[in-house]
């Protein structure tokens, strides 16, 4: 036999508040016309009074599990993806456990910038399929979120920085399930995840405050051309790995759901390994660069338009801040 985490249901969340690079250019020293050409980006979504990390993350979860057909009793364990949590502490995981009343779930954070849903999801992955890993009577159901505020982090006066993000939530709900080894080739669920970190690369994408260096929640900085670089060499390096490891090429791929950080890296990234890039799902236009919440809310928008069917081979992939990156392949 064989146990696979199957995704069994998919949701999303944006803020109400939606803002174009017009509205954009009118508080900020940029245009439309500029932001597109270097980003691919024409809107984001930000966060307004009373939406938080949590409430967003607790909105795609819902949805998740009305996909799923579940109720929040059923989960029993929660891991959010989160580099913009409401406190320092608690997690914002624990408060999204309450917001849904998810009473027989564990729950905490991971943070990965980025790459913090690839890190979550492989974390998921591992716990539902040890015997520990599942609670409320062996229920093994969990609930993966990833999601943010980044526009709370943002320095509004650096327009190299500020264009490129905007606020948002995705969640998957994964669930243990065993199959006879024989059909390890068509059975649906995460095939094999891959997770790197480079800590000398600090310096070229982080934020200049914390708890225990200023005291303060800082704002975010960023090298753009260096982090460009990096990302397209190390997330198409991290991609063969997967697919060497699950033994495949990159023509039996259905679909390449990536971090939606900029279309520039996206497209570079897809012609390094050959990809035609019919098979990457693109959400930057419409969302920026949401971190840790991209991933999870592009394969909801794929999920829901028809574009990614049951039994497709799909590739996430991510690169973030520490530099974290890595990638995972399940079939849907």
């Amino acid at each position: 036999m064989i146990r696979r985490s199957c995704v069994i249901g998919t949701g999303s969340a944006l803020p109400e508040r939606r803002v174009t690079n017009e509205e954009l250019a009118r508080t900020v020293d940029t245009s439309d016309e500029w932001i597109r050409e270097r980003t691919g980006i024409a809107a984001r979504h930000i966060a307004g009074e009373g939406e938080t990390t949590a409430t967003l993350a607790a909105d795609a979860a819902r949805k998740a599990l009305d996909t799923a057909g579940l109720t929040a009793a059923d989960i029993s364990l929660i891991v959010l993806a989160t580099a913009t949590p409401d406190q320092t502490f608690p997690s914002s995981a624990s408060k999204v456990q309450d917001l849904l009343g998810a009473t027989n779930a564990y729950a905490f954070d991971v943070g990965a910038v980025c790459s913090g849903f690839l890190y979550a999801i492989a974390t998921a992955d591992a716990l539902l399929k040890t015997p520990a890993g599942a609670a409320a009577g062996g229920r093994h159901r969990a609930l993966v979120i990833g999601a943010e505020t980044f526009s709370r982090i943002l320095d509004w006066d650096d327009r190299g920085t500020c264009v490129l993000f905007g606020d948002g939530a995705g969640a998957m709900i994964l669930e243990a399930r065993d199959f006879p080894a024989n059909q390890a080739d068509t059975a649906p669920g995460i095939i094999a995840s891959r997770l790197h970190t480079e800590g000398a690369h600090n310096e070229l994408l982080y934020v200049d405050g914390g708890p225990s260096t200023t005291g303060t929640v800082g704002k975010l900085r960023m090298k753009g051309r260096e982090v460009f670089r990096h990302a397209v060499t190390n997330l198409a390096d991290v991609l063969r790995e997967v697919m060497d490891e699950a033994g495949i090429a990159p023509a039996a791929l259905d679909w390449v759901v990536p971090h939606q950080a900029n279309a520039r890296i996206l497209d570079a990234t897809a012609k390094k390994l050959g990809l035609p890039p019919e098979k990457v799902v693109k959400t930057v236009q419409d969302h920026a660069n949401t971190s840790a919440a991209s991933v999870p809310l592009a394969y909801d928008v794929a999920v829901r338009d028809g574009r990614i069917q049951p039994g497709q081979l799909v590739m996430l992939e991510a690169m973030g801040g520490g530099f974290t990156w890595g990638a995972c392949l399940l079939r849907s």
